[in-house]
């Protein structure tokens, strides 16, 4: 039926994403859906619209076009950690994404990556994690890199594997379709063992965004 109501692990499913993706976007109100109770809803008709729409909006091009690797990431934002503790490795690598030009509010990204941690781990499973924000303070999108020397055990990923890299994303708050495909470009593109162990292997930021700009052209 098309008023068939779904769980938050169907819907994950349907669309093949994370559940915690599928959280994080109802949480945010981006994707339809309402609570009865405590737990999260979905109408499948209004899942099926939702995904047609944003399939006809990217007809045009793919993410791999979209995302150039160049103009969200710098060497000067990509930090070597040494932190053993989530909080530590978040704060350092808030601070220096917060030296970017399009970041107008160091305060309220450092809070807001610290208040969406803890609402839900950003880890995502073979040593990353990708924490996001979208803020009204943030005039366009832009990245953060850390690689970390040693691992950071808290970080509650989905398959127990200590994070080694973090990409932080800050996007302006109407970027929503650019933010998820950068998202999704990151995810995909880490899941390759080969990338990781480069980056994890890096011996300079310049050396690590060598690694990455090379992602625009693959």
């Amino acid at each position: 039926m098309d008023d068939d109501i779904l769980t938050i692990e169907e819907v994950a499913r349907y669309l093949r994403v994370s559940e915690r993706t599928v959280y994080d976007w109802a949480q945010k109100g981006e994707i339809p859906s309402g609570k009865i109770g405590t737990v999260w809803r979905f109408k499948k008709s209004e899942i099926e619209h939702w995904v047609n729409e944003r399939l006809s909006s990217g007809r045009n091009g793919t993410v791999s076009s979209v995302v150039q690797v160049q103009n969200i990431i710098s060497p000067d934002r990509i930090l070597i950690l040494s932190h053993a503790k989530k909080r530590d490795a978040l704060v350092a690598l808030a601070e220096n994404l917060a030296t970017a030009p399009q970041i107008k509010n160091r305060q309220e990204l450092l809070a807001e990556i610290l208040r969406r941690e803890e609402l839900m781990s950003t880890a995502i499973g073979r040593g990353i994690a990708i924490p996001h924000v979208r803020l009204s303070s943030v005039t366009d999108l832009v990245v953060s890199v850390g690689i970390s020397r040693c691992d950071i055990i808290d970080f509650q990923s989905l398959d127990d594997v200590p994070v080694r890299l973090l990409f932080m994303i800050a996007a302006a708050y109407n970027q929503h379709a650019y933010y998820l495909q950068t998202l999704s470009f990151f995810s995909s593109r880490l899941k390759a063992t080969e990338l990781r162990e480069g980056l994890m292997g890096a011996a300079s930021p310049d050396a690590a965004y060598a690694i990455l700009t090379g992602l625009d052209r693959s």
